[in-house]
């Protein structure tokens, strides 16, 4: 059974990806609380055979799913909601840039962003975020490959040049 520390400790992570995905306070913490709720309530399901972390993940983003099914609106996404102006001031260039990303993120597939989210936001380990997610870690990589490959394509950041070995004759 988890420990209320370990849970606690998982609480401002649990936060920013909520917010990450909502792009709402309210909703978020809302969907947090919904999150501490159920792991609490189902604690003895916990069979310990990944990081806590992980699981509180994935009923976060099982809770998630449950109300986009119960909406059917794509949610706006922020990759950094309280994250400040870039640092750089009066470089419009770089705030245009993040910008465009931010914009694409919110256009990548639900699947592909929520991977995303987990290793690039959240920092999880590609097995910590299969394991939230309830995929393989062949399928997980896969997802981050198709959203940093749309991410690329959606901004203009393409490789024009075929990488050889990939499917480039010589």
């Amino acid at each position: 059974m988890p420990q209320p520390d370990g849970i606690e400790a998982a609480i401002p992570a649990l936060r920013a990806y909520a917010r990450a995905l909502l792009h709402d306070r309210e909703a978020a913490d809302d969907l947090v609380q919904d999150t501490l709720e159920t792991a609490v309530a189902r604690a003895r399901q916990w069979r310990g055979d990944g990081t806590l972390r992980s699981w509180l993940f994935r009923i976060l983003l099982n809770r998630f799913r449950d109300g986009l099914r119960r909406r059917r609106a794509a949610p706006v996404v922020a990759l950094f909601p309280d994250a400040p102006e870039p640092p750089v001031p009066g470089d419009g260039e770089a705030r245009l840039a993040l910008a465009e990303v931010h914009a694409a993120m919110g256009r990548l597939p639900e699947d592909q962003r929520a991977a995303l989210l987990l290793v690039a936001l959240e920092g999880l380990s590609l097995a910590e975020a299969a394991q939230a997610l309830g995929v393989a870690e062949g399928t997980l990589a896969s997802r981050l490959a198709r959203a940093r490959a749309g991410l690329r394509q959606m901004t203009g950041r393409e490789d024009p040049a075929p990488r050889p070995g990939k499917g480039s004759r010589p």
